[in-house]
């Protein structure tokens, strides 16, 4: 046997390194390291500044320059609500030391290698290598990584049943680690691509594009979004999909990630406000429907014939295979 051990993958770039090194000189301040370890074993919705500075006995606006300085190392990212986050990088790379009453020099020293936290279960892991092995000719692991574990973060938050998380994070990190590569240009698209944003990702968004796919099969490609996702598909639109032949079973609600609207042609909104980025060169459109949620299955009806009449028009518009019309 090798007295030498594995190697465990590329040696950094330069690039890489400075990014490492900024992460790393970032956690060596002791303020810092609280407050991402502070905001790592607490829920979103308690990472404002106030509330942190009255945890960790500090002014807000040392907090403020803590928050600042950790998202410029790309430890803490910002999500469309403006809720501040640790990064996926984060948690793969030093989950360890976040959890850890160990020392720092000591932790620190074990951070070469990607590591997954406590909090996110090791199948995770198998996620990453098989997504990895998928998008090798497009992404490093590292990226591959970081959509991964942020893709599981963002399902978990909202789950109320977490049997299926894993099976949903792959799909979820598929999807998104897709439209990067169609965003970005690395791969060549053939069709149109389609987004639907609503609140919830759990009815009007869902029907309109159950009902596109249907009709346009392979012809465009459809992704869906909510700005506040649910936790499932409302029943009742998925019964009234089923009463025409449109199958609705495999979906689920998916929050609103930036790569997905920068991968589309078209993005339609129905009801989201201003939750939408907007990037030039695609074509918005505002879909004015009535939320399903407490209606009855009569109701529901009604907005299902009249999204497809409307998915209808959006194809005649389109005209499959077509460049899209720019606003």
């Amino acid at each position: 046997m090798s007295k030498f051990p594995r190697t465990i993958g590329r040696p950094l770039d330069p690039e890489a390194a400075r990014a490492r090194a900024r992460q790393i000189s970032a956690l060596t301040d002791p303020v810092k390291l609280r407050l991402l370890s502070l905001m790592a074993a607490t829920p979103a919705p308690q990472h404002s500044p106030s509330s942190l500075a009255g945890v960790l006995v500090l002014s807000e606006d040392e907090i403020n320059t803590a928050i600042a300085d950790l998202s410029a190392a790309g430890l803490l990212t910002t999500d469309l609500r403006g809720q501040h986050q640790l990064t996926a990088d984060a948690w793969v790379r030093f989950g360890r030391l976040l959890a850890s009453s160990g020392s720092i020099e000591t932790e620190l020293s074990e951070v070469s290698a990607p590591i997954v936290p406590r909090a996110v279960p090791p199948v995770i892991s198998r996620i990453v290598d098989d997504l990895s092995y998928r998008f090798s000719s497009t992404f490093s692991h590292e990226t591959v990584a970081r959509y991964v574990t942020e893709s599981y973060s963002l399902l978990a938050d909202r789950a109320h049943i977490v049997r299926f998380l894993p099976s949903l994070t792959a799909k979820f990190a598929t999807d998104r680690l897709s439209a990067l590569a169609t965003a970005e240009g690395l791969v060549l698209r053939g069709t149109p691509e389609v987004l639907f944003v609503c609140v919830q990702n759990a009815g009007r968004s869902q029907m309109a594009a159950a009902i596109l796919r249907q009709l346009a099969g392979d012809a465009v490609h459809v992704r869906t979004a909510g700005s506040v996702p649910a936790a499932a598909v409302h029943s009742v639109v998925v019964e009234a999909l089923d009463e025409i032949g449109v199958p609705l079973a495999t979906e689920f609600p998916k929050p609103l990630t930036e790569e997905v609207v920068q991968a589309a042609d078209y993005v339609i909104t129905m009801g989201c406000g201003d939750a939408c980025p907007i990037y030039p060169g695609r074509r918005y459109m505002d879909w004015v429907l009535e939320d399903p949620v407490g209606k009855s299955l009569a109701e529901v009806r009604l907005m299902r014939d009249e999204i497809s009449e409307r998915v209808h028009a959006l194809l005649a518009e389109m005209a499959p295979g077509a460049q899209p019309a720019i606003l």
